[in-house]
């Protein structure tokens, strides 16, 4: 009785110092919804909606992880043809779709998803452009294949975004080797590249012109980035990437950072161990903003349409652990508010606005859900 006591206790103490541990100083902490809208789900059993754009038309195209590329019209979806094959395992799958910039003149439809394309068992995350005609991808280009292939099933990203002068950038998870990858600027894996449009390497990329290094890569040390915007008043890319336990993290891109992981890290691994007792080093990026605990956040869409005057300047991410949407307020690059949006509506995969102003969620089993003002 006195040893179930004592054990009792010790697994109590281990919970309380776990709690602690997962508590972040100072936090903003985040306000209750307040209800000023409603919902309308425009494309539903979609089970896992990763990426979503639109077309000149206004219809849509919607990535579903298990490799099915959706086009909706009028809440019709239709599964268009030819799209690669996936390796679908774990995280991985089918993953974002952006247009090109000057899409209504050239037709170019980008995506990314984990491929087993290459030497190795397993798959790794691949970014294609490809045109569409009668509902079928045509004209398929491959622009990057991350290597080496493996058959670890986390942490393939993947978001694209494209920036003020044309430029694509893509993410890839650290797929499971945290102190293998993302520190190594020889390996793929834990970091956001850059590209030309044609998947060419851009002569000012930061490691271009140093033998064996990855010439696409243009930040290294991330995680595992979801989330990934261009913000519309300044032209910078945005990212938020996964921490492990604790420790999710929005950053701010810029050229040749280092944004630390695993040698600095607010969180630790899943099992209670420490994976870095740093949380700040020189030379390694800080974050605009942490969350401790972790939201797992996936998503992410700068809101500068007037149809919503509380939100306007200000970000949106979602949470899959939460189940909710966050207003992440912003005055410049500090976050001085945060506030749950669509409380309990599902595991949040994707937030985007789209070209009529209203902002749709991906929600994960429910499909695409509008956000529609009161």
């Amino acid at each position: 009785m006195k040893k179930t006591a004592i054990v009792t206790l010790l697994i109590i103490s281990f919970l309380s110092f776990s709690c602690k541990a997962q508590e972040k100083p100072n936090d903003i902490p985040i306000k209750d919804e307040v209800k000023k809208y409603t919902f309308e789900t425009v494309a539903s059993g979609i089970a896992i909606p990763w990426g979503m754009t639109w077309l000149p038309d206004g219809t849509m195209l919607v990535t579903e992880k298990s490799g099915i590329l959706y086009h909706i019209k009028n809440t019709t979806k239709t599964e268009i043809k030819n799209v690669p094959k996936v390796y679908s395992r774990g995280q991985g799958g089918l993953l974002d779709i952006a247009l090109h910039p000057d899409y209504a003149k050239n037709g170019w439809i980008y995506m990314t998803y984990a491929s087993d394309e290459g030497e190795g068992t397993g798959g790794n995350t691949k970014l294609i452009r490809a045109k569409l005609l009668n509902e079928s991808l045509t004209q398929i280009e491959s622009l990057y294949k991350a290597t080496p292939n493996t058959t670890k099933g986390q942490h393939f990203g993947s978001r694209i975004v494209f920036d003020n002068e044309g430029y694509l950038y893509f993410s890839v998870g650290d797929r499971g080797e945290h102190f293998v990858n993302p520190q190594d600027i020889k390996r793929d894996g834990g970091k956001i590249y850059r590209l030309n449009d044609d998947g060419s390497i851009p002569k000012d990329n930061p490691f271009v012109g140093q033998t064996g290094d990855k010439k696409a890569i243009y930040t290294y040390g991330n995680r595992n980035p979801q989330g990934m915007a261009k913000n519309p008043v300044t032209g910078a890319i945005w990212l938020h990437e996964h921490g492990p336990k604790g420790g999710d993290e929005i950053n701010i891109i810029k050229k040749g950072a280092n944004y630390g992981w695993p040698v600095v890290t607010y969180g630790i691994d899943y099992d209670g161990t420490t994976i870095s007792k740093e949380n700040e080093k020189p030379g390694i990026e800080k974050p605009i903003y942490y969350w401790l605990p972790s939201i797992a956040p996936s998503g992410m869409a700068f809101v500068s349409s007037d149809k919503y005057p509380d939100w306007k300047d200000h970000l949106l991410v979602g949470s899959l652990k939460f189940q909710y949407l966050e207003l992440v307020q912003l005055e410049g690059n500090t976050v001085i508010g945060r506030q749950k949006i669509a409380t309990d509506i599902g595991r949040v995969r994707n937030v985007v606005q789209a070209p009529d102003g209203f902002i749709y969620m991906g929600v994960e089993g429910k499909g695409i859900v509008k956000i529609i003002p009161n």
